[in-house]
């Protein structure tokens, strides 16, 4: 997951002399690779008209990659990606790029890409994150956002293909589960689950996986939410309605070009890209791990996306459950999917805190708990996993919820 942190300029008007700006300074914990990264930047700042004394922070990740932004003597800023080879490996982030381009989604381009040293050029699609435009106490102005960002999952999800992406399987599903007892429960909560609890977590991993490979296979980006969906970098209140042209924008081949804005919501942090179940990332941008809608908003805007991948037959032939017809089984299949990321991030956001120093994101946690606890109050056959849940959290039985037990 990538992070933006608190807006920085995305560069100076064009035809004004760049100027040294106040941001913070970047930091290096590493000599050698500081001085590799100079020794990469040095042929490049001519190249691309950079001015390294503007070079600052642009984001905080929750992987070891970075994020430092750069302004151009043109006027124009730059994104420098900086992943250690030891730790990261961009070649996915290449590939998936390629792919997102080539099915006209505004991901940044390619500049530059030392893949030896791990550094890299993008162009960039500038710091406000469609999250910063949203007001979970407004629905009705976050609406028209959200219908683009279906018709961008939409754009992505047509063109897939098998065997490009590594598969989203039973293995890996299960890997993503065993985060949620190894680190949430073990690790932060200090629990140790006797043999009645790890039988009853694991007969719950097996339903969740079981629902969700029934799902038909498309790309998936994996982190599909508003903190890595950018908007337009065109003047906009808050909340204001996505700027006409938009939705038309997606579909043309290659994004935006190089030296102009794009009118379409910008994709980031895509590297983890798989092939899988369809219900992934609307499940993603919809339970959000950092901003919470209403269900009538949540089941309306999922009803829209479900109509329009039906027409587009990403939901027709490929599926033995006829979710393609019934809107309901989608929605629960929906929630299923929901349940795993949820379970998933628990674990990820504790191992952060734990493991990582990064204990921001583990604030969030309550915010999947919920998620969780509401999807498993649905269903008889997460019962179990409900009442585990509740000794173990000291809560009280949800109540109250769309459908009642199924």
């Amino acid at each position: 997951m990538s992070h933006p942190s608190s807006p920085l300029p995305s560069g100076l008007p064009s035809g004004d002399a760049p100027a040294a700006p106040s941001q913070a300074l970047v930091t290096w914990a590493d000599p050698a690779r500081e001085a590799a990264f100079h020794a990469w930047l040095a042929p490049l700042a001519q190249t691309h008209q950079l001015v390294p004394a503007t070079l600052r922070p642009a984001s905080a990740d929750a992987s070891f990659r970075r994020y430092l932004r750069i302004d151009s003597a043109t006027g124009e800023s730059r994104i420098i990606m900086d992943a250690p080879p030891d730790k990261e490996n961009c070649a996915p982030f290449v590939q998936v790029q390629a792919l997102m381009a080539g099915a006209g989604l505004n991901v940044p381009q390619i500049l530059a890409w030392d893949q030896a040293g791990g550094f890299m050029l993008l162009s960039d699609l500038g710091s406000q994150t469609l999250i910063e435009l949203l007001d979970p106490e407004r629905p009705q102005d976050a609406y028209a956002w959200y219908q683009q960002a279906t018709d961008v999952l939409l754009a992505w999800q047509k063109a897939s293909q098998p065997g490009v992406l590594p598969a989203y399987d039973e293995a890996l599903l299960r890997r993503e589960l065993a985060l949620f007892p190894d680190w949430y429960l073990a690790q932060h909560r200090g629990v140790t689950l006797d043999a009645t609890q790890q039988a009853t977590l694991q007969n719950a991993f097996s339903a969740i996986v079981a629902h969700n490979l029934a799902a038909p296979s498309v790309y998936v980006h994996r982190d599909f939410m508003t903190r890595n969906l950018m908007a337009p970098t065109l003047p906009a209140a808050r909340g204001s309605l996505p700027p006409e042209g938009a939705l038309a924008a997606l579909g043309r081949p290659g994004g935006s070009s190089d030296g102009a804005r794009s009118t379409a919501l910008g994709v980031l942090d895509f590297q983890d890209a798989v092939y899988g179940p369809i219900t992934y990332d609307i499940a993603s941008l919809l339970r959000d791990a950092f901003i919470s809608w209403e269900e009538e908003f949540v089941i309306d805007i999922t009803v829209r996306y479900w109509e329009k991948a039906r027409k587009a037959g990403l939901l027709g032939a490929n599926s033995a459950s006829g979710w393609g017809d019934d809107f309901g089984e989608f929605y629960r299949a929906v929630e299923w999917m929901g349940l795993q990321r949820h379970l998933k991030v628990a674990g990820i956001f504790a191992r952060l805190t734990l493991r990582d120093g990064k204990p921001k994101y583990l604030a969030d946690a309550p915010r999947f708990m919920g998620y969780i606890r509401a999807t498993a109050n649905r269903y008889r056959q997460l019962g179990p996993l409900l009442k585990m849940l509740d000794q173990i959290e000291g809560t009280e039985p949800v109540t109250g919820f769309a459908y009642g037990r199924m």
